[in-house]
């Protein structure tokens, strides 16, 4: 049976609550935007209070584009801290993607006022405080669900901007991702100044 929207909530919440139930200030992590072709790497940083709990929070994948904007204006008015970090393209090519986005949850943390960081299947972060791995994290923790929000809007958001500079490449519908739309135009037109030279190797 499916559940409802309340299960939900408090299913997602769960190992949030053992945490505020020690008196511990922590911040889920999580980011956007790995696998694309184009594009920057994105990462939220959410401290978010034990109440009010927004119904409706859950793994940003699951969400639809316009849930995930509504909820995403609502963690900014409701987090005791939300942060976002980005790491460039030019950073990307640089660092390689782990380290690149390693350095956008640095970025996406700096400030925060907590003493542990729940980051989605990530380690080795430079982090004021400790850190803890949770695999599948977004879809088993609310914090960090609520960070999948903050950097899956932000990126999505800087790439229809990208859509509008580069009009050939369709951004503002795949985000960057290599659908067989977006590699059609690579190979049609060649890359602009936002794909990622490691990863677009294989289409050229």
């Amino acid at each position: 049976m499916k559940k409802t929207a309340a299960e939900r909530l408090d299913e997602l919440a769960a190992m949030d609550r053992e945490i505020w139930a020690q008196g511990i200030v922590f911040a889920g992590l999580d980011e956007a935007g790995r696998g694309p072709l184009a594009g920057p790497v994105v990462a939220g940083c959410a401290v978010m209070p034990c109440e009010p709990l927004l119904c409706g929070v859950d793994d940003s994948k699951k969400l639809s584009a316009k849930r995930r904007e509504a909820l995403y204006e609502r963690i900014l008015e409701t987090a005791v801290f939300a942060g976002t970090g980005v790491a460039s393209v030019e950073e990307i090519d640089r660092l390689n993607i782990l380290e690149a986005t390693r350095l956008a949850m640095e970025r996406a943390a700096g400030g925060a006022p907590c003493s542990l960081f729940l980051l989605d299947a990530m380690e080795g972060v430079r982090l004021p405080g400790r850190q803890r791995s949770v695999i599948h994290g977004d879809a088993l923790c609310y914090s960090i669900a609520a960070a999948s929000i903050l950097a899956k809007v932000t990126r999505d958001r800087m790439m229809q901007d990208l859509d509008a500079r580069y009009p050939a490449y369709g951004f503002a519908r795949h985000k960057g991702y290599g659908t067989a739309a977006h590699v059609a135009a690579l190979r049609a037109h060649g890359p602009c100044p936002e794909h990622r030279k490691l990863f677009i190797r294989n289409f050229l």
